[in-house]
């Protein structure tokens, strides 16, 4: 059956690789985005940090495709900077970006499931938040709190047919990468098992598994796409 589903942050990258999957499907998929809407989709406006915004998004796509029955949570981004450099301003932004917004996406979404009594909860961490990298300790503090967030709810929200899971992606191909300069890229892929770089649509796939009937009794876990990155963590 064709579901409402939402991503946040999906007009580019890993998100925009998501909606394409579950479109292919057949679902009905909207995504959030704050700036370069995507085309082919229902594409709302949103910035995470801020509550009022997730609120009307998801308002519009109720209106548009009903009460969102899937919910990727991917919306993030990054600061980047050493410890001794890092500003309390770069550290709590991207904590409210990537942890406290998913939070507030997910409470929001939680209303219709929890009135079904059904739904699927998928939120994209990474393989940062399990091995750690240096620079990007609010980062990996950010997704690493996401493990806990996600686990703690799949407790909750179990109980209501509702499953919530974490892809944890390593190094994918995406504009993110960009930043990197190419002797941390070369490290990083060197640091993999399988030598390589990640694709996009292959995170799309172990999140559409998550939110598939195959996966109907999977909850709490933390699937990593990451070549073998964090083995051990």
């Amino acid at each position: 059956m064709s579901r409402s589903v939402l991503v946040t942050g999906g007009n580019k990258g890993i998100g925009l690789a998501i909606a394409q999957a579950f479109a292919e499907a057949g679902d009905r998929v909207a995504v959030t985005y704050r700036s370069d809407p995507p085309e082919g989709f229902l594409s709302v406006r949103c910035d995470v940090s801020d509550p009022d915004q997730v609120d009307q998004a998801f308002t519009e796509v109720e209106q548009a495709h009903g009460p969102v029955e899937v919910l990727v949570a991917n919306a993030g981004m990054t600061r980047d900077q050493l410890l001794l450099r890092m500003s309390e301003q770069d550290f709590t932004s991207v904590l409210d970006t990537n942890l406290t917004g998913v939070f507030r996406v997910v409470k929001r979404a939680s209303r219709g499931m929890l009135r079904a009594r059904r739904g699927r909860i998928v939120i994209i961490s990474s393989a940062v938040a399990l091995r750690g990298e240096v620079g990007q300790a609010n980062y990996a503090a950010s997704k690493a709190g996401l493990i806990g967030f996600a686990r703690s709810l799949a407790r909750e929200l179990g109980p209501r047919s509702i499953t919530v899971n974490v892809v944890a992606p390593g190094l994918t191909d995406t504009g993110m990468i960009s930043a990197l300069t190419p002797e941390q890229r070369t490290k990083m892929i060197e640091e993999t098992p399988l030598r390589r770089l990640a694709q996009p649509e292959e995170v799309a796939g172990a999140v559409r598994f998550l939110a598939s009937p195959e996966a109907a009794f999977v909850t709490g876990a933390v699937l990593p796409v990451d070549g073998g990155a964090a083995m051990g963590h």
